[in-house]
């Protein structure tokens, strides 16, 4: 296996405070990670420093290979599949889905004077499908509904065939039947043997597709627990991360949690 993210030591401070406090991380290539705390814990920021759009204020963070503060960020940049809330709001709300996932080639968002290859279409056509967006392949992304969008969002990461994929809360906001249709893409994505390393964030363990093999607990910007994901996502750990008692089940690959009376 090969080592494609690495925190050493790594922390991000702003005004005094520490949002990232001495993470020490790594994740191979056959990884598939997910990440939960309460909100403050650091989540958004560790994946602002995995998708090279951040600099640690101390320690080391090397992603796919590369030293974050000493290499080109954007030769490394377009190696990394991002989804999330803030590539949402960069999109064109006139471009349409099939512009939206095909601008990924460049990485840029908005069809301008950037020229396609064959293989490029070819490609945008086989993802549309993979991700059961083919049907609105010619609808503008300001018309689509929440759970369509974020298919969007996790087809357009996946375009130029990553190495480093970042989901940030792909399910978030979803009501129940787009949350399990967008859950069942990702569990098939993320035990394919082809799909690159994974980091999703998430605030619910019910937004955990089966397929995750890792999981990360933090607060207040410190790791609380970090491993197999069955090993970690246990009652106690969850409990010290929330601050609540709390009782984790596990069914056929997925987890709940609720609090104890």
């Amino acid at each position: 296996m090969t080592e494609v993210l690495s925190f050493s030591g790594t922390s991000v401070v702003r005004n005094g405070r520490a949002i990232l406090d001495d993470v020490n991380w790594s994740v191979s290539d056959a990884d598939r990670w997910v990440i939960l705390g309460p909100n403050g814990a650091g989540k958004s920021t560790l994946l602002a420093l995995a998708s090279a759009y951040l600099h640690p204020t101390s320690g080391e963070v090397e992603v796919l290979g590369e030293a974050i503060g000493t290499c080109d960020v954007n030769e490394l940049r377009p190696r990394i599949g991002v989804a999330s809330s803030e590539m949402a709001a960069r999109l064109p709300n006139t471009e349409t889905v099939r512009d939206a996932v095909l601008t990924a080639v460049y990485g840029v968002t908005g069809r301008w004077t950037e020229e396609y290859d064959e293989i490029d279409y070819a490609q945008v056509d086989e993802v549309l499908e993979q991700w059961q967006l083919s049907e609105l392949a010619d609808r503008t992304f300001g018309t689509l509904s929440d759970g369509e969008r974020k298919r969007v969002l996790i087809a357009r990461s996946v375009m130029s065939d990553p190495e480093l994929l970042l989901l940030d809360e792909p399910s978030a906001a979803l009501d129940l039947g787009s949350r399990e249709r967008l859950l069942a893409s990702l569990t098939e994505y993320a035990q394919s043997d082809f799909a690159p390393a994974i980091v999703m964030v998430t605030h619910h363990v019910e937004e955990i597709p089966a397929g995750i093999t890792h999981a990360m607990l933090m607060r207040e910007g410190k790791i609380m627990a970090a491993g197999p994901i069955r090993d970690t996502l246990t009652s106690a750990n969850l409990e010290a991360t929330f601050g609540l008692p709390l009782e984790v089940q596990e069914q056929y690959g997925r987890f709940t949690a609720r609090a104890l009376a």
